[in-house]
């Protein structure tokens, strides 16, 4: 590997004018061509980025974090010497956002879309990047990051599927987190998805329905029809029909749309 040093553009290098609107962010990898190819893409197509310092391993990172105070740090997981989450530990509290950059891992990968957190996959798409940059300027102002990656290493650490905790965005912005075993069903309902759990809660998601039939195990959750999503662990009696009726530990009465009654009944092993 090649030795890399961290550069570093002067705040003093930008307008007042600058400083304010754009987006101030440094690049932490250790593969001097993917801080070049990155930099160059995030100057062609994301003008609002001002990429004020680049790091090679997490120890040159971390001055470089603590000087310059960014609002967005682009962060490759996997580094000689101590990875990303070990830059991250030091760091606590993390005041800024982040986008992780990774080659695939299906389980880690997860485990971010739950924390609903941002990651690139190399080689870095270009609608991809703009995508992140674009929710990452509109999350600098929740502040939520702590809490995101604080339920990122939860995740991380619980296999179990039913035991991990899923961010949910707010209508205003905010996040909440709950474990996907405390949900018995998701309801769509006027453009956004009702959350309704065990205790007999109810939280409002800006997420679709469709996004979280994406995202959730399909070994515990199914679809029963266009605006509903259940737990599967959460019935307590099926009542055969046309569809069928099922009753949820809630107290909730929920139709089966006949298109799905049998994959759900062959859930359970039943024709």
């Amino acid at each position: 590997m090649s030795e890399f040093k961290f550069s570093i553009v002067e705040d003093s290098e930008l307008s007042s004018d600058q400083q304010t609107n754009m987006i101030r962010s440094i690049i932490v990898d250790d593969e001097p061509k993917n801080i070049r190819v990155l930099r160059g893409l995030l100057e062609e197509f994301c003008p609002a980025v001002a990429v004020l310092g680049e790091a090679s391993s997490a120890d040159q990172a971390l001055p470089l974090i603590q000087l310059h105070q960014p609002d967005l740090v682009f962060l490759d997981i996997e580094m000689p010497f101590g990875n990303a989450f070990d830059l991250l530990d030091r760091l606590k509290p993390v005041e800024f956002e982040i986008v992780f950059i990774t080659a695939f891992d299906e389980y880690t990968l997860k485990a971010f879309k739950y924390s609903a957190l941002d990651y690139l996959l190399k080689p870095v798409n270009i609608d991809e990047l703009k995508e992140a940059v674009k929710k990452a300027s509109r999350r600098i102002e929740h502040k939520n990051i702590n809490k995101q990656l604080a339920n990122l290493f939860h995740n991380l650490n619980k296999p179990h599927a039913s035991l991990q905790r899923i961010a949910f965005p707010a209508k205003d912005g905010s996040l909440f987190f709950i474990e996907l075993n405390e949900i018995v069903r998701f309801e769509a309902k006027n453009g956004y998805t009702y959350v309704h759990t065990r205790d007999q809660q109810s939280y409002i998601s800006s997420r679709t329905i469709k996004e979280y039939e994406m995202l959730l195990p399909p070994e515990l959750f199914f679809r029963v029809h266009n605006s509903t999503i259940i737990n599967l662990t959460h019935i307590s009696k099926y009542h055969r029909g046309r569809g069928g009726m099922i009753e949820m530990n809630d107290g909730a009465t929920i139709e089966v749309a006949t298109r799905r009654k049998e994959e759900f009944l062959a859930r359970f092993g039943i024709e």
